[in-house]
């Protein structure tokens, strides 16, 4: 690093990817900014930089080692950083600590027989909520959040027809359990129930939010809230504002004649059912069929690809729910969480995979709501968007939700 960009650099403050540090410090005090650092985007520590931005230089007789002792001995999993020393003047220096974002999180301060993980929040670096801490896991993949156990549930709290079908007919499962026990130890062994570590055998969050009876009753963040607004804004009097309650699938039968015939819509199919009157529009006159000719404001295809996506890689450690509101101009779809493991809209975009809940993914691809290759946004969102409205969906990502906005096809326009 030239000595023109470090005073560039401390110029500019602390901030989230920056932290100034004498190097007297005790080594815990390093170790915790190194972690924040890197279970976050990364950053890097100036060594010899007070607070304010004044320099007052290395003191320790040999600082790298000083500092890579402390990555070794209070830093867990190990990182490797880049370490360098820049002249500021004839007699001071100052060691420019980068540190990558990390690829195996959480990463933990090791002191007094105790590890702490600590991210960075703004100026500051802070010891991780529960939450978080949960998010980090799951980004590491150390955690795969769908597969938790849902307080309070039971085999009772899942429906065995749309599981029967599930088995059956969808997966041509050769043998059907009969009995609880035998439903029990399928249903471990799918992923679709797990031990709550307190002797009870309970609904993972993928089982209970495909096959469950009420799911909301049990997982808060379950189902959809839908609302409508006759503006551009969100106003006191709303068109519609509901939350909807489902399974994900719908409960199927073979009729007598070995026809498909839903008996129960699943969320899916009750939200389409409730949005459609919303972003439809029947003409004025009859047509020579004693119809209504119907005008769709949206690619129907891309809103069920975009809702369905938020359905599957939303993060379900957050308590919020997945947020559909639709305006005179526009539909947004709010999925709350962070985009998955190092995904941006940028790949999202070009079509990477790379998906959060795999087991929720995969049975709703074995029902043929998920598309087989997984690059909808690609391949159908932003295409479909282009030619039916003439123009681009928007996507803006944070670190607590995906927000993807789809434009409204001006009628007559």
């Amino acid at each position: 690093m030239l000595k023109a960009e470090l005073l560039e650099i401390i110029a500019n403050g602390e901030n989230s990817g920056v932290e100034f540090k004498r190097d007297d410090i005790r080594p815990e005090q390093l170790a915790k900014e190194i972690v924040a650092f890197a279970n976050v985007q990364g950053g890097r520590i100036l060594l010899g930089v007070e607070d304010d931005g004044q320099f007052t230089g290395l003191k320790q007789t040999e600082p790298q080692e000083w500092v890579l002792n402390v990555f070794r001995d209070k830093v867990y999993p190990q990182i490797i950083p880049f370490y360098e020393e820049v002249s500021v003047d004839e007699n001071k220096r100052v060691a420019v600590i980068t540190i990558a974002s990390g690829i195996s999180k959480p990463y933990v301060m090791r002191h007094n027989n105790r590890d702490e993980v600590y991210i960075r929040m703004g100026d500051r670096s802070e010891l991780a909520s529960r939450e978080q801490q949960l998010r980090l896991f799951e980004s590491g993949g150390l955690l795969h959040v769908e597969v938790l156990p849902v307080a309070g549930t039971s085999l009772s709290t899942i429906d065995k027809g749309r599981l029967d079908y599930y088995l059956r007919t969808i997966i041509k499962d050769p043998e059907i359990p009969n009995t609880d026990s035998e439903w029990i130890e399928r249903l471990l062994g799918l992923g679709l129930m797990a031990e709550d570590g307190m002797g009870n055998t309970v609904c993972s969050i993928a089982g209970l939010l495909c096959f469950g009876i009420n799911p909301r009753r049990y997982l808060r963040q379950a189902g959809l809230r839908v609302m409508s607004f006759p503006g551009k804004d969100k106003e006191y009097q709303a068109q519609l504002d509901v939350v909807l309650d489902a399974p994900l699938v719908g409960r199927w039968q073979i009729t007598a004649t070995g026809k498909k015939q839903l008996v129960d819509e699943g969320l899916i199919e009750k939200f389409s059912a409730t949005i459609e009157p919303f972003i439809t529009q029947e003409a004025a006159e009859i047509d020579e069929n004693m119809r209504r000719e119907k005008t769709w404001f949206y690619p129907w295809e891309a809103m069920r690809e975009t809702i369905i996506n938020a359905l599957v890689h939303r993060d379900w450690t957050r308590s919020v729910d997945i947020e559909v509101t639709n305006y005179s101009d526009r539909l947004e779809i709010i999925s709350p969480g962070k985009l998955q493991n190092s995904m941006t809209i940028s790949k999202m975009i070009a079509g990477q995979r790379s998906p959060r809940n795999t087991l929720i993914v995969e049975i709703l691809r074995d029902y043929g709501y998920v598309d087989s290759r997984g690059m909808g946004v690609r391949t159908k969102v932003i295409p479909l968007m282009k030619s039916m409205n003439q123009t681009t969906p928007e996507f803006e990502a944070t670190e607590d939700y995906l927000k993807t906005i789809l434009y409204r096809k001006k009628i007559g326009g």
